[in-house]
């Protein structure tokens, strides 16, 4: 299992066009076979900030569905991103 996340930065005025223009790809990313869950979520207190949180069977899954990425106009947006990949050798109940 792997997991994706992070945080983008992008212009406040554009966040909410910005999480709106990406409930497509998150719509596809929940349906694709081995997505365990994926989300972007604008942060309550800091207006630039949105949350990225993917978790993932494989990393063979991720990459089947990730393509090409981001297109063109939502890489243009991010002005800064602090966006890791964890792999995850084990899962408890907390």
């Amino acid at each position: 299992m792997l997991i994706i996340a992070g945080s983008l930065r992008v212009d406040p005025a554009a966040r909410e066009g910005y999480l709106a223009d990406c409930a497509t790809v998150i719509t596809q990313a929940r349906a694709t076979p081995g997505c365990l869950d994926f989300l972007l979520a604008a942060d309550p207190l800091e207006p630039d900030r949105i949350h990225v949180y993917e978790r993932w069977e494989s990393p063979e899954r991720l990459a089947a569905f990730r393509g090409s990425g981001p297109d063109d106009v939502q890489t243009a947006a991010i002005l800064d991103a602090d966006v890791r990949r964890y792999l995850i050798a084990g899962v408890e109940a907390p």
